[in-house]
């Protein structure tokens, strides 16, 4: 039994091993700064494996917090989740209710003093009409944010009651109220010069006086940058009204898999393909010639990338199931 439990222990070790080494390649090319996540097939992974009804958010859950922990691994600093969708609430009301304990419940567990949030340093928002949602969750929801408020090494952005469409019509009442706000104090003080009828002003018709920059300012989404990649589990390439302003110049990624079932490996080539498509990604920024010596340090990682996992298919081959089990769980 001691015997076990050693081997146990050496193949845990090798699997951290491998993840560092592999974190530490991929590591030496652009890392993201935002990558935001459509958790899609929570219920079909649950049918799938014959499991009770909202039992897939469980484990939808369970994987998030493993996404979470690569992603930091690897330098991610904003992490965006698409968590309830105004959409969602035409489900069942049965349904609705459950999923909404369940938010509460991991709220919760999420700001507890020893949580993976206080262990990062990371800050929540909770993004969306937040009017939404029942009282306790929301005043759960502020709570949170109020107590990851002197976090500052991450953060963690999650979409509940959100819409891409309500983000950007919020958006656009928000801003042209502010405008006309400011455009009546100035004309009550006697400096508007008249602009509050502009509307009726034909030389000025031309005139913006809300422009993108405005609208951009009151998004939900304001508190992060646009994401670098959107991940969206179970195939599916439809953003599903998230993040549609934001993500022009994002990459998609659609892997197969159901989100309980996502992995390390499946966020690592996701970030070998935005560092595939990096320059181009980003050639509406500003440009930078590229040297080709700054090329070798992309072609070694590569290299090493995958003679760390010919190593690995190796070392697989003298393992029986389950050990190999015990090593591919930290992929």
């Amino acid at each position: 039994m001691e015997k076990r439990s050693d081997q146990t222990s050496i193949l845990e070790n090798l699997g951290r091993f491998c993840r560092a080494c592999i974190v530490s390649i991929v590591s030496v090319g652009p890392i993201p700064v935002h990558i935001a996540f459509i958790m899609d097939g929570n219920r079909r992974y649950a049918k799938k494996k014959n499991l009770l009804e909202g039992t897939g958010h469980r484990f939808g859950y369970l994987a998030l917090i493993n996404m979470l922990k690569c992603c930091y691994e690897l330098g991610i600093k904003y992490v965006t989740i698409y968590a309830f969708s105004i959409d969602n609430f035409k489900r069942r009301p049965e349904e609705v209710e459950s999923t909404m304990k369940l938010i509460q419940e991991k709220i919760e567990e999420l700001i507890k003093e020893e949580s993976l949030l206080n262990i990062y340093g990371v800050r929540v928002y909770f993004l969306g009409n937040l009017k939404l949602l029942n009282k306790s969750v929301r005043l759960t929801a502020e709570r949170a944010m109020a107590a990851t408020a002197g976090n500052s090494k991450a953060v963690l952005s999650i979409c509940v009651g959100y819409t891409s469409t309500d983000e950007i019509v919020h958006a656009v009442q928000e801003c042209c109220e502010r405008k006309w706000d400011e455009i009546r104090e100035l004309d009550s003080s006697g400096a508007g010069y008249g602009l509050i009828s502009i509307g009726t002003n034909e030389e000025s018709k031309g005139e913006n006086i809300v422009g993108v920059a405005d609208i951009e300012k009151h998004m939900y989404a304001a508190v992060v940058p646009d994401p670098d990649i959107i991940i969206r589990t179970s195939g599916e390439t439809r953003l599903s009204n998230f993040l549609l302003w934001q993500s022009a110049d994002s990459l998609l990624y659609s892997p197969s898999i159901l989100w309980p079932e996502i992995g390390f490996r499946h966020l690592v080539w996701a970030v070998l393909d935005f560092q595939r498509n990096f320059h181009y990604l980003k050639k509406k920024g500003k440009e930078s010639e590229v040297s080709w010596w700054k090329s070798i340090p992309r072609i070694l990682k590569y290299c090493l990338f995958w003679m760390v996992g010919i190593l690995i298919l190796f070392q697989f081959h003298s393992l029986s199931q389950k050990n190999v089990e015990i090593v591919w769980g930290f992929f």
